[in-house]
């Protein structure tokens, strides 16, 4: 049964067209003809509503990681690649999972799904780019739905039915494995034929796009290059990599098209060693905590932004173990240095937070200029502004906030604690109602705002407001109702 799963989650990796089954294609670096199937089978607008069905299911069985800087982060380096790719045709969207298995995937709608562990095995910045661009190239190639036109012609069209069991045992295998076993069996083997032209497309594609961008292109052998490594000297290799070897010629191919671009000396970004240490230490599996200190030690021993992630990572590890006291000393020595980074914002807040201090969090954040331009400051001010018992000027901030990020999980979570402290009952309950949706529990966020409805004066503008919402997910239930049944 576990060799089964395994080949199970493998074939689910290949729909999904994961980066690890890379290979590169010996022919012109020249954007393909995709053709008019993929348009036949599924429409942009379908590939986009497909999309958001599937992102509210990961919010519900995945372990997202809602973390404002990281993904701001990731959201960075993904707009910068996106920006430099062709067939660009649906807006693009990040999200990291906590999970330690070697993994990225991307589905309808320009949604990419990075696990946490890639900051693990990426040394640098551009690696992780590379895994990235290749991501993204899938979607611009519309692979899935010259996926589903393929498989239509040879197979009932299963990939609806199956698409969202795929997701969820690529991004969390307990919860999906038992409808993936229901679902994908019979054309396992057309499916990954299929999907290792695509992956050679991507490839060669997401190298183009690499380079564009600014990052180096040697990145991309250089990284599958250890993926080989392990594969050959490991008893234990990453999980996909059972079923999808990397042979040499794959590293061969890597080698030969990123020789061909101009080499670029590409120094990581402070961001990407700020975003490793706190992923390993805030989101590591045990083994990857225990990693971390030869990380750091690494580091101390680097360049200048990697010393100044070594400080802010012991600074993370220190809160992480309640040593507050220690965790203050050293990010006040790193507040010293760059007192607007956010990143040592954050972290200094959360002390402030731990300490017992909330208006001292107030104070610091409030008194750097500009702070409102950066969404992270403002989650983290609304958040101070409720611990130290200061709900209105919280609400102030939370109602902006959450106009201008309505998919941010967290604000909805801080406006349902900071309308409770207010005792805006029916505000609470839409509030509540947001976050449902966004996990795609549009059925309890249609009670909840009915609720807030019933206790309004009739057509007052609040219960407008509200049945208004109301009418909006029910016109949500009845497009996603077509995936539900499958």
């Amino acid at each position: 049964m576990a060799l089964l799963n395994k080949r199970l989650i493998a074939t689910a990796v290949a729909a999904f067209l994961s980066w690890n089954s890379i290979a590169l294609a010996d022919v012109a670096d020249t954007l393909p003809d995709i053709g008019t199937t993929a348009g036949e089978t599924l429409s942009i607008n379908q590939e986009l509503q497909m999309g958001d069905f599937y992102v509210r299911q990961l919010r519900a069985s995945a372990p997202l990681i809602d973390d404002p800087l990281l993904t701001q982060y990731i959201n960075g380096v993904g707009q910068r690649l996106v920006a430099h790719a062709w067939s660009v045709k649906t807006p693009f969207h990040f999200f990291l999972i906590q999970n330690d298995e070697l993994n990225a995937f991307a589905f309808f709608g320009g949604n990419v799904v990075l696990h946490s562990a890639l900051f693990r095995y990426t040394d640098n910045e551009s690696q992780l780019a590379s895994v990235m661009a290749h991501e993204i190239s899938h979607v611009t190639q519309r692979h899935l739905a010259r996926a589903m036109a393929d498989q239509k012609s040879t197979a009932p069209l299963t990939w609806v039915g199956a698409l969202g069991s795929i997701l969820l045992a690529m991004a969390n295998p307990q919860v999906g494995m038992a409808a993936l076993t229901g679902t994908l069996a019979g054309s396992q083997q057309g499916v990954i034929s299929f999907t290792q032209e695509n992956e050679r497309e991507a490839d060669r594609i997401g190298l183009q796009v690499l380079q564009r961008s600014g990052f180096d292109p040697e990145a991309m052998p250089a990284f599958l290059q250890k993926l080989a490594d392990q594969t050959r000297f490991s008893s234990t290799p990453p999980e996909i990599l059972l079923t999808h070897p990397l042979p040499d010629s794959r590293l061969a191919d890597a080698r030969n098209r990123a020789n061909q671009m101009p080499r670029l000396i590409v120094q990581s970004s402070q961001d990407f060693y700020f975003a490793k240490v706190r992923i390993l230490a805030m989101y590591g599996s045990e083994q990857e905590k225990n990693q971390l200190d030869d990380v750091l030690s690494n580091y101390d021993k680097g360049n200048s932004r990697e010393k100044l992630a070594a400080t802010y990572g012991r600074a993370v590890m220190f809160m992480q173990a309640k040593s507050n006291d220690n965790a203050k000393r050293l990010i006040t020595q790193l507040l010293s240095q760059q007192p607007t980074n956010p990143w040592f914002l954050d972290l200094a807040t959360d002390i402030d937070i731990a300490l017992k201090q909330p208006n001292q969090a107030v104070n610091r954040l409030t008194s750097i200029p500009n702070y409102a331009a950066n969404p992270v400051l403002r989650v983290n001010l609304a958040n101070a502004y409720l611990e130290a018992k200061h709900p209105a000027q919280a609400l102030a901030i939370l109602n902006r906030y959450t106009w201008d990020y309505p998919d941010d999980p967290i604000g909805w979570d801080l406006m349902v604690q900071a309308t409770g402290d207010l005792g805006m009952t029916n505000e609470q309950r839409f509030a509540q109602a947001q976050g449902l949706a966004l996990s795609g529990q549009l059925d309890q966020a249609i009670r909840a705002l009915s609720d807030a409805s019933g206790q309004e004066k009739t057509g007052s503008l609040a219960q407008q407001r509200y049945d208004a919402r109301i009418d909006q997910l029910r016109v949500l239930q009845q497009r996603f109702r077509q995936y539900q049944k499958g």
